[in-house]
This record gives structure tokens, C-alpha cells and sequence, in this order.
């Protein structure tokens, strides 16, 4: 038998967290180990529960930016997913560069959000892909050297570079080549270090950048 995956919900909409709590609730391999409403409840929870993985909002009291580092002060390793209403790229760049390892915004389903939540506890990042596509579309400063990077990847790594852009899962990308779950993964492992990049966001605007050279 599988384990669950152990879940906490911050939030301080109550209507919105008990919806989300009941709807992971009745879908087999999650258990909701904790609810809260603040940084403050967060960091404890992290601290005192160690969740496989917590979903937390943006505006609550204390700030959810805010509560990214005091939580993996407490707790290093925990995972962390950004459910919020907010689209703002700066929010977006702001929660994966503090540790961060998911942005999905409200509107998403429930089957949807299960599967980002089992995406993040396998040790993934994810980025919601509209987000994911509006960030690659706000030229931003060009990594100087980087972009060259992209041609030191072999043509399989480049292939799988390009559905890493489009806002693809590394299961979505092993079911679209035809290849093993772990095999994308060790790509993406080859792709960040040949890039000398951090996450696969970073990795995508190397790509956005070389395209516009």
C-alpha cells in the first residue's frame, strides 16, 4: 500500500480552506495533517508536523512571502506550494527564490491540484503553466554567457528544455518522448548543470533568452 501524502492548508479565508482541506480529504493518498491561518501557524506547523508538503497563501497575516524563509528556517526540507490568487510575476519570481518549490493559482481543480501536490512531494518543482509562459514572456535582464550554455545540450536535453518551457510536468514530458519518469529527471539534473542554473523556471528563461539572440 502506497503512504499518503501528508498535507497542511494556511490560509485565512476559512470558506476557502475548509473547501480545499474537504476535497483533498476524498481523494485516495492524502491526509490533511493540519490547518492554520498566518505565518505564525505555518512556521509551527512545519516546526511541530514536518507536512510532506503545505499549500499557503500569499495575503494572510504576516505575509506567505514572509513565511517562506522562517519556515525553512525551522524546517529545511519542507515542501512548499504558493496557492494564491496572484498572477504578479514579481510574486512568482519572489516565492521560488526564497524556496518555494510550487505557484498554482486558485482557480485550479481539485484532481489538478492533486496532481501538483504529488508533482512537489516527488521532489519537482512546479509553476503553474500560464504563469510559467508570462514570465518567459516579460523580457527581463539577460543572463550574460548563459544563453551560448544552450548549445553545449544534446539534442535530447534540448527537446526536453522546450516542454520544460511550455509548463510540462516531468511526467507530462516522459509521457510526450516516450521515455521513463527518472530518465527526464536526469536530464533536467544534466540541463540545470550544464546551464548553471537553479530551477527549472531559470532554465526556461536561459532558453527564452538564447531564442532572442
Amino acid at each position: 500500500m502506497t503512504s499518503r501524502i501528508r498535507v497542511a492548508v494556511v490560509d485565512d479565508h476559512p470558506l476557502f480552506r475548509e473547501g480545499v482541506t474537504r476535497s483533498l480529504s476524498e481523494i485516495e493518498g492524502f491526509e490533511i495533517v493540519a490547518e492554520g491561518s498566518s505565518k505564525d501557524d505555518a512556521t509551527g506547523i512545519a516546526q511541530s508536523l514536518g507536512p510532506d508538503v503545505m499549500l499557503m497563501d500569499i495575503s494572510m497575516p504576516g505575509g506567505g512571502l514572509e513565511a517562506i524563509p522562517a519556515i525553512l528556517e525551522v524546517a529545511p526540507s519542507q515542501k512548499i506550494i504558493m496557492l494564491t490568487v496572484s498572477e504578479d510575476g514579481d510574486d512568482v519570481t519572489t516565492a521560488l527564490d526564497r524556496g518555494a518549490t510550487g505557484y498554482v493559482l486558485k482557480g485550479v481543480g481539485a484532481s489538478a491540484l492533486a496532481e501538483v501536490i504529488r508533482t512537489v512531494a516527488s521532489g519537482e518543482r512546479y509553476v503553474a503553466p500560464t504563469l510559467s509562459a508570462k514570465l518567459l514572456s516579460t523580457k527581463g535582464p539577460a543572463q550574460p554567457g548563459k544563453s551560448g550554455l544552450v548549445a553545449t545540450l544534446t539534442p535530447r536535453e534540448k527537446e526536453v528544455l522546450h516542454l520544460v518551457a511550455a509548463g510540462m510536468s516531468n511526467k507530462h514530458v516522459a509521457i510526450e518522448l516516450d521515455l521513463q519518469e527518472k530518465t527526464v529527471k536526469h536530464h533536467m539534473t544534466q540541463i540545470m548543470t550544464k546551464l548553471g542554473v537553479a530551477n527549472r523556471t531559470e532554465a526556461a528563461m536561459v532558453l527564452r533568452d538564447a531564442r532572442e539572440l
